[in-house]
């Protein structure tokens, strides 16, 4: 534990004084990337829909600021970066982490509105937070655009055609911005995280137990089946790999994602 705590400060002599947004940032992996980032030394500002998880956490970190924001939502959008800029100064870092699951369900079974609602809060809304950020990013020394993309952004999944769909996207996203902001010195990058232990997994393998009539024991299996190193994703690593695009340790790193997966083969 001493020799990682020395790796963790190392990096957080990079991304000091660092202003960092975050979206979603008041659970699960955003809140570990949001915890990360204000120890490495960053100004962080977070955006989420849960105003009492925002509350927590800022008692948790003292100085840390907030916003209430359902990102699918242009207005309350406009209203986080707005309030962001004015806060921090300008916005170095902007952590694109808001997404949601959506339907277990083969595809005619999925209700449209619950579609759209993948849509728009994952791939909608991260590209409305995105367009709003990179006038402020480009006067960033330092810019960077860390999108949440998933291990169902590299494979399909059957069953989950609304989530692969837009974290697929966000892939796509990616690279494309980075051609586009490469002159202005403005790195993007996707982290793919596969299946990240904790209640929202728990959620999945419950939704996936239900469609398939098996148990949770054996879709959880399953679960690990195609990775060579078994077991969940420890959110921690996941912010830690997103200090680390965000420090000048990545500074030639752009227009890639990052799997943190076990190794994944297949879906």
């Amino acid at each position: 534990m001493r020799n990682a705590s020395l790796r963790i400060g190392s990096l957080g002599r990079r991304v000091e004084n660092q202003n960092v947004l975050v979206t979603a940032g008041a659970s699960g992996i955003g809140r570990e990337i949001v915890r990360a980032f204000a120890a490495s030394g960053a100004r962080v500002f977070v955006g989420d829909i849960d105003r009492a998880a925002l509350d927590a956490l800022a008692v948790e970190i003292p100085g840390l600021a907030t916003a209430v924001c359902d990102i699918a939502s242009r207005a309350d959008v406009e209203n986080m970066l707005a309030r962001a800029v004015d806060t921090l100064g300008g916005i170095d870092v902007l952590v694109n982490n808001a997404g949601i699951p959506g339907p277990t369900a083969a595809i005619e079974d999925v209700d449209m509105d619950e579609w759209e609602r993948v849509v728009n809060v994952n791939l909608n809304g991260t590209f409305n937070v995105t367009r709003l950020a990179i006038p402020h990013l480009k006067r960033s020394a330092a810019g960077s655009i860390i999108m949440l993309s998933s291990v169902a952004g590299r494979f399909g999944y059957p069953h989950r055609a609304a989530y692969s769909t837009t974290k697929w996207g966000l892939i796509g996203l990616t690279k494309t911005l980075s051609i586009e902001l490469g002159e202005y010195g403005i790195r993007v990058n996707a982290i793919a995280p596969g299946a990240v232990g904790g209640p929202r997994f728990e959620r999945v393998l419950t939704g996936r137990a239900k469609q398939s009539g098996q148990s949770i024991e054996t879709v959880a299996e399953a679960a690990f089946h195609a990775q060579s190193i078994k077991g969940p994703v420890d959110a921690r690593d996941v912010a830690a790999l997103a200090v680390f695009l965000a420090s000048s340790s990545a500074k030639m790193i752009s227009g890639t994602t990052l799997p943190i997966d076990g190794d994944r083969q297949t879906a």
